[in-house]
């Protein structure tokens, strides 16, 4: 038995095209979308489980089709729920953490010019399934909440308070966006927001893929050089 960990596989692959020839090949695709939803709620079920639909939607967004992670979170949620139902709060709570980590070493990677780390990163994002799109929007709202925690902290506004206004449910995101708004200039958040800004448009207009965007964007901020282009919205392709 020959396993291959890979995306989508050509027909004309070389070596898709020799195994077929004296082999049964069987492909698995990892559940997205409907199916990746369905696979959440029978999941929590097995477990004796039960779980809201709003609550399956944010779960899937958040972690993607990496099964084995999911499989790890449902487990979480299983016990911090303890029996009663889980919740969207509950997943925020509990799921979201673990996304806000990759997303606040992403932008430490980006903000601090460095390429290799930040386009590392950003390619295990891609394999455990994250959307482009939603780790464009998570990156955008991060950089949004370290300049409004910036600011609140220069007009003297208390931890507490901050937590508050910028919605956050974890006293742990609050630290690591109060730990980044100290260690990055304004200027250099303006820079880099109004860059994921242009991509955003770049993407809703088609003028480029959003893994392709998204790749050129990272490349670029991280660099010192400067001397990529972030696409712009110009019907390139």
């Amino acid at each position: 038995i020959l396993v291959l960990v890979e995306g989508i596989i050509s027909g004309e692959n070389p070596l898709f095209k020799a195994v077929s020839k004296k082999a049964v090949v069987k492909n698995f695709p990892l559940p997205k979308d409907a199916d990746l939803q369905e696979w959440i709620k029978k999941k929590v079920t097995e477990e004796h489980g039960t779980i809201v639909p709003k609550a399956v939607s944010l779960l899937a967004r958040i972690v993607g089709s990496d099964m084995w992670a999911m499989a790890n979170e449902v487990n979480k949620l299983l016990l911090y729920s303890d029996g009663r139902t889980i919740t969207e709060e509950d997943v925020a709570l509990i799921v979201a953490s673990s996304q806000h980590t990759s997303v606040f070493d992403l932008v430490d990677s980006i903000l601090e010019f460095r390429g290799e780390q930040a386009q590392k990163i950003l390619q295990d994002q891609f394999f455990a399934g994250v959307a482009p799109v939603y780790l464009l929007f998570m990156l955008s709202r991060q950089v949004q909440l370290i300049v409004r925690a910036s600011e609140m902290k220069k007009n003297r506004v208390n931890n507490r308070d901050i937590q508050m206004k910028l919605g956050m449910r974890s006293e742990w995101v609050l630290r690591k966006t109060l730990d980044q708004a100290e260690r990055y200039s304004l200027q250099r958040l303006r820079d880099v927001y109004q860059k994921i800004l242009q991509t955003d448009i770049a993407i809703k207009t088609g003028s480029f893929a959003p893994e392709l965007a998204l790749n050129i964007l990272v490349a670029e901020l991280s660099s010192k050089s400067g001397k990529r282009n972030v696409p712009a919205a110009t019907g390139r392709r």
